[in-house]
């Protein structure tokens, strides 16, 4: 724990100006970002006695190593650069909205030659129109059914289309006229963009003037007695509104609108959002965040916003914002949004009216969400604290152990040895950091050997990365930001607590790896399946945890992620080894008497050396089989390694990836 008097910057350094800074950490790691009308006011607060602080900043400033800043000209670039470093540092301490589920969105892919409709969730993509999101995936596509009567745009997908190019036949969709069919040529990619236009201008809620067109249509061709048509268009119109009779009319002044309201206590919020375009609600979302730092209603509405629009593209933001309370920098916050949109946006509070009622219907459902939330999660803030707390006061650390690496060994008798690594920071995983080894310097059922390798690895890349990057305190001035960006890298940071999945020997390795290594800062502890008890490295009893204890509950989720996480890279390489083996030529031999093979010998090594007559032993192995298993293994010729063909050097796989 810092004391934060030993990085205050001296008086006067700080600048008068806006900005935005940064606490690092003891590892250079980012921790926060803000920003500031002020540097010297705002940084002021953050320096004051322990006593007055709030307790997640007081928590923030004693975790945090350094403070650095930046300086730009106006409010709103202020804005701009701290929700850009938000998003690139992803630091622990600043709101991170989640959102409470993965929302569908009815979207057309103007990227494409033939843009389609389909339904999408996820992150956005450019080129892609979005409308939503719905609340139910088969609410959009019962819209888009409606609507593929008036404008047959392409819904099938890309392997679909080519098939039906290459056939010269189109699908079902095109024979029944919801499709124009560019597949075949019925229609130029034009006509069809065209069309796919005019699909995205009607879900945009410019409704009013293309059914007034045809209606004209309508009454043109029967005044011409051509009531086909006439009757054609009818039943266009017809499904048309009963496509918007899916959206109720909430405000009768064709408002677009998004409507933002909160729901919070001392410990979370919840943020609800209407999105209304041409007075109807066209979709609906909502975030869950825990409040690691010490903000109130108008900060969580600023954010809200910046989590909103940070990533749209300008024809997201609507005219019209409606916020329970404005943001302290409401002026900046406004300007940002206008220069999002590309034209004028009012983010105001509704005090009267129906916007003032909807934004109440909006709050109660942020308090419902805020409520289910709760019964889901049962306090899982304060769960997650106390197994911290006990962890550390039964391993005997100076500190609760915020960041948690967990180590697991998995093999198939020996054969394809790998180890995982998992991390659990703030007792949540964090499946960024995830990482996964491939044993290469011996084969065999030696956990013990592999975990030394595997805890040598891992710090040797520690120790390796912090060589590079140097001595962290070389920075000229106080504020100023060392070349390094502080993004996350691949084993750049040290865990406070190691967890190997088993008992003493295991424990024995990863202490002396650690120690081989020099590194004495790091606890270990090990848990073994059988019963549940922790090692410490040099104890011959174990740590017992009560069975109802919060600290053993989180470690063996820890230890089970990482030995969930091992076999999934165990069996996708014996998968990956079984298709390529010398077995695949041997006709008639399936994948099922494969696995059998390699199940009863081990390796397609051993099963070489075999005889016929204990190949026969394997079930639903045959002679006859049996020998033309044996005759395969004796022609085929031994793998080739893979080489650089620039430079002749032999290449080895990886020893970790990220997922």
């Amino acid at each position: 724990m810092a004391d934060p008097s030993s990085y205050r910057p001296a008086p006067g350094q700080i600048p008068d100006s806006p900005g935005v800074y940064k606490f690092r950490d003891e590892h250079r790691r980012v921790i926060y970002v803000g920003k500031a009308k002020s540097l010297r006011q705002r940084l002021a607060n953050y320096f004051q006695p322990l006593v007055n602080l709030h307790p997640r900043t007081a928590t923030m400033v004693t975790t945090a190593a350094s403070v650095e800043w930046t300086v730009v000209s106006t409010e709103v670039e202020a804005l701009q650069l701290e929700y850009s470093w938000i998003k690139e540092y992803d630091p622990r301490f600043n709101v991170k909205y989640r959102d409470d589920k993965s929302y569908p969105y009815l979207a057309v892919t103007l990227n494409e030659e033939f843009p389609r409709v389909q339904v999408m969730r996820g992150h956005k993509k450019k080129g892609v129109r979005y409308f939503g999101p719905y609340a139910h995936a088969w609410a959009i596509r019962e819209t888009v059914d409606l609507m593929l009567r008036v404008f047959p745009v392409r819904t099938c997908s890309a392997g679909v289309f080519r098939n039906a190019a290459s056939a010269g036949r189109p699908c079902l969709l095109g024979y029944i006229g919801k499709c124009a069919a560019p597949c075949v040529g019925r229609v130029t990619p034009e006509e069809h963009r065209e069309l796919a236009g005019e699909f995205c201008d009607f879900m945009a809620g410019r409704t009013g003037t293309y059914l007034r067109r045809l209606e004209k249509r309508m009454t043109e061709a029967a005044e011409e007695m051509e009531y086909e048509r006439a009757a054609r268009l009818r039943d266009d119109i017809e499904a048309l509104r009963k496509a918007m009779e899916k959206s109720a009319v909430v405000l009768a002044d064709a408002t677009d609108a998004d409507l933002i309201a909160l729901a919070q206590d001392e410990l979370e919020a919840a943020v609800q959002i209407f999105h209304v375009r041409g007075g109807r609600v066209r979709g609906q979302r909502g975030w869950v965040t825990d409040k690691v730092e010490a903000v109130d209603t108008a900060g969580l509405v600023e954010h809200a916003l910046q989590q909103l629009y940070g990533e749209e593209s300008g024809d997201t933001v609507p005219k019209e914002v409606l916020v329970p309370e404005l943001p302290d920098d409401a002026e900046a916050v406004t300007a940002w949004l206008t220069a999002r949109r590309g034209s004028g946006v009012s983010l105001r509070v509704p005090r009267r009216g129906d916007k003032k009622d909807l934004l109440e219907t909006v709050a109660r459902n942020a308090q419902q969400a805020l409520v289910l939330h709760k019964t889901k999660r049962a306090g899982d803030l304060t769960t997650r604290s106390r197994a911290l707390e006990e962890i550390a006061e039964a391993l005997e650390l100076d500190a609760a152990p915020l960041r948690i690496e967990c180590f697991d060994i998995s093999h198939l008798q020996g054969e394809d040895v790998v180890a995982s690594m998992v991390v659990f920071e703030d007792g949540l995983p964090r499946r960024s950091e995830y990482r996964r080894f491939q044993i290469k310097g011996f084969e065999g059922q030696d956990d013990v050997r592999s975990m030394h390798e595997v805890i040598s690895r891992r710090f040797r890349r520690y120790l390796a990365e912090k060589e590079r990057t140097g001595e962290w305190e070389e920075a000229e001035e106080p504020g100023e930001a060392p070349e390094e960006t502080g993004r996350s890298r691949r084993f750049a940071y040290p865990p406070q607590l190691v967890v190997v999945d088993g008992g003493q020997p295991q424990v024995a390795a990863a202490r002396r790896a650690l120690d081989e290594l020099g590194i004495d800062d790091v606890a270990v502890c090990g848990l073994a399946k059988r019963l549940e008890e922790v090692w410490l490295p040099g104890d011959d009893d174990p740590v017992v945890l009560p069975r109802s204890s919060e600290g053993l509950y989180l470690l063996q989720r820890v230890r089970d992620t990482a030995h969930d996480f091992a076999i999934r890279y165990q069996r996708s390489k014996r998968t990956k080894r079984l298709r390529s083996s010398p077995l695949d030529a041997v006709p008639g031999l399936g994948d099922t008497r494969k696995q059998a093979l390699i199940k009863h010998f081990g390796s397609v090594k051993r099963l070489k050396q075999a005889t016929i007559d204990q190949i026969c032993e394997v079930p639903g192995i045959g002679r006859k089989t049996a020998e033309t298993v044996a005759a395969a293994l004796a022609a085929a010729a031994p793998a080739a390694p893979a080489v650089n063909t620039a430079t002749g050097e032999i290449l080895e796989d990886d020893e970790g990836a990220t997922l």
